[in-house]
């Protein structure tokens, strides 16, 4: 079957030593040219270690991707981008280069008939009140804007460090005695959706629920999970094998 629709999260471009990342591009590149039976892509944060877009200026690295994506949205694959904790600032770039849709927060569709609820994660647990005041702030456009007054060296390698912490920080999060994410997505479920699909906490999870069922696709720290939903079942796999996990 065409126009299949295709996941990923948790990339986390730039985080890993030089020899590692160039590995985690050529793969992350491969991928997308294979994607010849896609209707779209969605992207569930973080594809970035950290990103902070200024007006006229763009971290370096990563052009081979970036290439891979162009070559995506030329074929008329729809790219939908949820922004992630460590994407601290988009502005038109993907939109004007990927035609990229962007959704600072949950984004809701029906694909093939199926209702889906996708969010990077955060922000969702009930005991996370410390990170949704410290989001709010780093969401702030007045903020962003007197961030991008700060030379881009300094200001990326302040974003750098931001972005460790923030790592490390959801590294040690206390999720509770139950799943918090799955509890979450139990209750969309419970609210009508047929898919629920999230990523942020970077461990790998696909558990039906009643009639429906709670994806978080990992991270590619670990290996490089996609998830397909081909309009009957939705699967993950591992790219460059023929794991289904």
């Amino acid at each position: 079957m065409s126009d299949r629709i295709y996941f990923i999260s948790d990339l986390h471009f730039g985080l890993e030593e030089k020899e590692r990342e160039n590995v985690k591009e050529g793969t992350a590149v491969e991928f997308l040219d294979s994607l010849n039976d896609a209707e779209r892509l969605v992207i569930l944060g973080d594809l970035f270690d950290y990103w902070f877009e200024y007006k006229r200026v763009m971290q370096k690295g990563y052009y081979r991707f970036f290439c891979a994506l162009k070559r995506l949205s030329e074929r008329g694959v729809k790219i939908d981008y949820i922004i992630g904790n460590h994407d601290f600032l988009h502005r038109d770039f993907f939109t004007r280069e990927f035609g990229a849709q962007l959704y600072e927060d949950a984004y809701e569709a029906e694909f093939f008939g199926k209702r889906f609820f996708m969010a990077h994660g955060d922000g969702l647990l009930p005991n996370d009140i410390g990170y949704k005041i410290l989001k709010s702030v780093l969401r702030n456009k007045f903020i962003q804007k007197l961030y991008s007054l700060v030379h881009p060296d300094l200001g990326i390698k302040i974003a750098q460090s931001s972005s460790k912490k923030s790592r490390n920080y959801t590294s040690k999060k206390n999720y509770g005695e139950k799943n918090a994410l799955l509890e979450f997505a139990k209750k969309k479920i419970d609210n009508g959706y047929d898919y629920v699909v999230l990523g942020h906490s970077h461990v790998r999870e696909e558990v039906k629920y009643k009639d429906g069922l709670y994806v978080n696709l990992g991270s590619w720290l670990e290996k490089p999970y996609y998830g397909i939903f081909d309009g009957e079942k939705f699967e993950v796999r591992i790219w460059g094998t023929n794991e289904q996990k």
